[in-house]
C-alpha cells in the first residue's frame, strides 16, 4: 500500500466505513423489521418483501452475510488507519489512530445506524434487499463454509438451525397484545371485537345464559286461557313448551308455524303440542365454550339451546343473540347509554341493575371488576356475599360498589341500585 496517495487511502478508508454502517444498520433493519407488514406485502406481490421473506426464513445465512461483509470492512479500515499513522506520523501514533477509529466507528458505523434501522426498519430493509441479493451470490462459496461450520458447532451444544428457524405462531395472549397495540390502525370498536372473539374460548355457556328463573316458556299443563294468552303476548319467535316444570321439556314452538292458528282461534292443546314436538330441543352441557357452542348452533341449525348439569336439569337458556352480542355488543342499546338493557342509569355513578344479569355483561358495560370467578349473576353474588335471603332495602359493600336490594321475588334479588364510590375496598361488607 505503500506506492497508494494519500488521497485515495481517505477514499478507501470512507469507503470501508460506509460499508460497515451499512451492514450495521441493514442487519437491525432486517431483524426488526415487522414479519407480519412483511408477508402482507410479500402476498401482494411486492417483489422486494418477497426477496426479505426469503432471506429472513434462514436467518443463519443472512446473518453469516452480514457478518462476513462487516468484518472486512472493519478490518480493512483498520489495515488503512495503520497505513496512514504510519505514512503521516510514526509507529508511537499507533495507538491515537486506533482510538480514533474505534470512535469513529463506534458513532458512524454502529449506534448512528443501528438506530435508524430499528426506528425504520421497513424501508430501510427493503431498500437494502438488491445489494443483498448481489451479494448473496457473489458470497455464496464463503458463506456456504461459514455456515457449515457454525451450524456443526452449535449442533454439539444441542442447538438445530432448521428447527429453530421455523415459523413460530402468536399464542392468543400475544395476538391480544397485537390487537391492543394496532391503535388508530384498528377502529377502537373493531378491536373490541376482536378481543371478544378471542375471549369466546375461555367464556362458557354458563356465563352469559339466561337463568333458568328467568326463561319464558309454555306451561301446556296450564289452563287452556293462560296458554292462549302467553303466546299472544309472546314477544319472541320461538318459546320452550313443557309439561309442569321445565326439566320436563316436550319441544321447541315456532310462533310463526302457529300465527294464523292463533289468529282464527283454531290452535288446540293437542296441535300445540304436536308442533312443538316436530322440533326437539337441544341441550348443551354445562361449561361449554362459547367459540364451541357458536360452532353447534352452526352445524345443528340451532339458534338456542338449554343448559342442563351433569344430572341433565335445566339451569338456563343460551341464544345465538347472546353469543353474538359477545362479540358485537347489545343489539338493541343505544350506542351513546350504557351498553346493556338491563342496566339503568338513575344519576351519574349510580344504577339501577337486573338481578338476573351476568356479572361478565356489568363489568363490560360499566368497566368494573366484579368478581366473575363465583356466581354468574348480579343475584347470585349478591346473596353469596350475604350468605342469606336479604329483605328489600337492605345494603351491602363489595370491593368499591355499594348495592343496596330494591326488590326481592321468589328467594332471588330482582333488582338493585349500585353506587361506585372512589375508594377501593377489598372486602364485602354489610351496611
Amino acid at each position: 500500500m505503500n506506492e497508494l496517495s494519500l488521497a485515495l487511502l481517505f477514499s478507501l478508508l470512507a469507503l470501508c466505513l460506509t460499508l460497515s454502517a451499512f451492514f450495521s444498520g441493514t442487519e437491525t433493519a432486517l431483524m426488526s423489521v415487522n414479519r407480519y407488514q412483511l408477508r402482507t406485502l410479500a402476498r401482494q406481490g411486492h417483489r422486494r418483501a418477497i426477496v426479505a421473506e426469503r432471506l429472513l426464513g434462514r436467518p443463519d445465512k443472512l446473518i453469516g452475510l452480514v457478518l462476513l461483509g462487516n468484518n472486512l470492512a472493519n478490518n480493512l479500515a483498520a489495515t488503512l488507519v495503520a497505513v496512514i499513522v504510519l505514512r503521516i506520523m510514526n509507529d508511537e501514533w499507533l495507538a491515537v489512530g486506533a482510538g480514533l477509529l474505534t470512535l469513529l466507528m463506534l458513532i458512524f458505523c454502529e449506534v448512528g445506524p443501528k438506530t435508524a434501522g430499528a426506528l425504520y426498519s421497513q424501508p430501510i430493509a427493503l431498500a437494502s434487499v438488491p445489494i443483498y441479493r448481489v451479494l448473496e451470490w457473489g458470497l455464496y462459496p464463503f458463506v456456504w463454509v461459514i455456515n457449515r461450520i457454525t451450524n456443526g458447532l452449535l449442533r454439539l451444544v444441542g442447538v438445530t438451525v432448521d428447527r429453530q428457524t421455523q415459523q413460530t405462531a402468536l399464542t392468543q395472549e400475544e395476538l391480544r397484545t397485537v390487537v391492543a397495540e394496532a391503535g388508530a390502525l384498528i377502529p377502537r370498536r373493531h378491536q373490541q371485537m376482536l378481543m371478544s372473539i378471542l375471549d369466546l374460548e375461555r367464556i362458557t355457556v354458563d356465563d352469559i345464559m339466561i337463568p333458568r328463573s328467568e326463561v319464558f316458556g309454555i306451561d301446556i299443563t296450564e289452563d287452556w286461557s293462560v296458554v292462549l294468552e302467553r303466546l299472544r303476548d309472546s314477544q319472541h319467535t320461538r318459546l320452550p313448551v313443557y309439561e309442569g316444570e321445565l326439566n320436563n321439556l316436550i319441544g321447541v314452538l315456532h310462533m310463526k308455524r302457529i300465527a294464523n292458528e292463533l289468529a282464527r282461534n283454531r290452535l288446540t292443546r293437542d296441535s300445540l303440542r304436536e308442533l312443538a314436538v316436530q322440533r326437539g330441543a337441544s341441550f348443551v352441557p354445562k361449561g361449554t365454550p362459547l367459540n364451541t357452542q357458536l360452532l353447534n348452533f352452526q352445524r345443528d341449525r340451532r339458534r338456542f339451546g338449554f343448559v342442563v348439569d351433569e344430572y341433565g336439569d335445566v339451569q338456563g337458556l343460551i341464544t345465538l343473540e347472546d353469543l353474538l352480542e359477545e362479540i358485537v355488543g347489545d343489539f338493541t342499546t343505544d350506542a351513546g347509554t350504557v351498553a346493556h338493557k338491563d342496566i339503568h342509569e338513575d344519576a351519574p355513578g349510580v344504577y339501577i341493575i337486573n338481578g338476573s344479569t351476568t356479572i361478565r355483561a356489568v363489568n363490560r358495560a360499566l368497566g368494573w371488576k366484579l368478581p366473575t370467578t363465583g356466581p354468574k349473576t348480579l343475584n347470585g353474588l349478591l346473596l353469596e356475599q350475604l350468605e342469606t335471603i336479604p329483605s328489600a332495602g337492605a345494603v351491602l359493600r363489595v370491593g368499591n360498589h355499594v348495592f343496596e336490594v330494591l326488590q326481592i321475588t321468589d328467594n332471588s334479588i330482582r333488582a338493585a341500585r349500585v353506587t361506585t364510590h372512589k375508594t377501593e375496598e377489598s372486602d364485602s361488607e354489610l351496611i
